[in-house]
C-alpha cells in the first residue's frame, strides 16, 4: 500500500515512526459524462474570468473569498508560518473508553505502519498497552493543510487511526425527531423484539454490493453488443395502517425466509361432525316440549296436506289451558291457607278477652 504521509507518533517521550495509508478503497463504478449526439468526452477546463483563458495547474494558487466577495490570496508561505506543532507528528493527547466516542464523529480510516525496524519495538509496545487497557487514543494531527482530529485503535497486529470530525462539526438532531406524543404498546414492542430476534445476526463478509454487480452487468451486456436484462420490478410500498399486523407479517416472513416454522404448520386441524349423525336432541322440559310437538305437528300436517295452524293453535291452546289449570290450583291453595290463618287469629282474640 503506498502511503499519503510520513511523520511519527508522539506517546509521551516516545517517538514511533510511522507511515499512513489508506485503510479503505471505493469500488464504485464512475462514468464519465459524454455528448449524447455524437459520444464526445465532455472536460472542465480551468479558466481565468478575468483573462478568459485556460490556466495550467502551476499558475493556481489559493485565496479566500470575503464576505463582500473580495478574494484575499493566501501562499503556502503564509501558511507554513502558523504554529502547528502537529505538522509532521500524530501527537497522543489522552486515553479514554471506546464508548466516549460518537460514532457520528467518525471519518476516513488510515492504517499506521510502522516505519522501519527501529519503530518495531515502540509500535509493539503502543499496540499491546492499547490491548490491555481495553481503551483508545485521542490524537492531533495535520493533513492536507489543517489541524484535524483522531483516534488509534488495534486492528488485528495494526494500529488504525479513525479520523474524527471537531465537536462542534456535528450537528445536533434538532427538529429531527416526531413532535407529536406517540404512545408505544408493550406488545408492539414485543413483537419488534421478536422481529429482531428473528432477523437475528449476520456476518458482514457475506453482505456485498447488489447494485455494483447489476450496473457491471449493463457495461458487459452493452459492450458485448447484447441488450442488457431488465431488473425485477420492485414490490409496491403500500402505507402501513396496522402496526401490529405489519410486525407480525414482518416477523412471519422472515421466518419463513430462514425456513422456520411460522406457526401456520402448527395450528390443530378437527374435522367437522356430520350433521346427520350428530345433530343435537332437543330438550323436553316445560313449555319447549309444546313448542317441539307442535313442530313435529306441523311437519306431519305438511305431509298428510292437513293445515298446520290449526295443530300449532291447538297446541297452544292446550298450553293454555293447562297454565290456567295450574293457576287456579295455585289461588285455591293460597284461598284457604288464609282462611285457616284468620280462623286462627279470631279464635286466639276470643281466649284473650274471656
Amino acid at each position: 500500500m503506498r502511503s499519503i504521509w510520513n511523520g511519527a507518533i508522539s506517546f509521551g517521550l516516545v517517538s514511533i515512526p510511522i507511515k499512513l495509508v489508506n485503510a479503505t478503497e471505493s469500488h464504485s463504478i464512475s462514468f464519465r459524462q459524454i455528448h449524447t449526439e455524437d459520444g464526445g468526452r465532455i472536460r472542465y477546463r480551468k479558466v481565468c474570468e478575468l483573462e478568459e483563458r485556460e490556466v495550467s495547474q502551476a499558475e493556481i494558487g489559493k485565496g479566500y473569498e470575503d464576505a463582500d466577495g473580495t478574494i484575499i490570496p493566501i501562499t503556502d508561505e503564509d501558511l507554513s508560518h502558523l504554529p502547528l506543532p502537529t505538522a509532521r507528528t500524530i501527537e497522543i493527547v489522552a486515553f479514554v473508553p471506546a464508548d466516549r466516542i460518537d460514532p457520528l464523529q467518525m471519518d476516513a480510516a488510515y492504517y499506521l505502519q510502522a516505519g522501519g525496524a527501529p519503530a518495531a519495538k515502540p509500535y509493539t509496545l503502543l499496540r499491546e498497552a492499547l490491548k490491555r487497557s481495553n481503551k483508545v487514543a485521542i490524537t492531533k494531527y495535520a493533513l492536507r493543510g489543517r489541524e484535524r482530529l483522531g483516534m488509534l485503535r488495534v486492528v488485528g497486529d495494526a494500529i488504525a487511526m479513525h479520523g474524527l470530525l471537531w465537536p462542534d462539526e456535528v450537528r445536533a438532531p434538532e427538529g429531527v425527531a416526531p413532535d407529536t406524543d406517540v404512545t408505544v404498546r408493550d406488545k408492539e414492542l414485543d413483537l419488534a423484539d421478536a422481529l429482531m430476534d428473528t432477523l437475528g445476526e449476520v456476518d458482514l463478509e457475506d453482505l456485498h454490493d447488489e447494485y455494483r454487480e447489476a450496473v457491471e452487468e449493463v457495461v458487459a451486456a452493452k459492450a458485448a453488443g447484447e441488450t442488457p436484462r431488465e431488473a425485477p420490478s420492485a414490490a409496491p410500498s403500500g402505507k402501513v395502517l396496522d402496526l401490529m399486523a405489519a410486525l407480525e407479517n414482518s416477523v412471519r416472513a422472515a421466518k419463513e425466509s430462514r425456513g422456520e416454522p411460522t406457526g401456520r404448520e402448527e395450528a390443530e386441524v378437527r374435522q367437522l361432525p356430520d350433521r346427520k349423525t350428530a345433530r343435537p336432541t332437543p330438550k323436553q322440559t316445560g313449555g319447549k316440549k309444546s313448542t317441539s310437538t307442535a313442530k313435529k305437528t306441523a311437519a306431519s300436517a305438511k305431509k298428510t296436506g292437513e293445515p298446520a295452524k290449526k295443530s300449532a293453535s291447538t297446541s297452544k291452546s292446550s298450553t293454555a289451558s293447562t297454565g290456567k289449570s295450574t293457576a287456579s290450583k295455585k289461588t285455591a291453595a293460597t284461598s284457604k291457607s288464609t282462611a285457616k290463618k284468620t280462623a286462627a287469629k279470631k279464635t286466639t282474640a276470643r281466649k284473650r278477652s274471656a
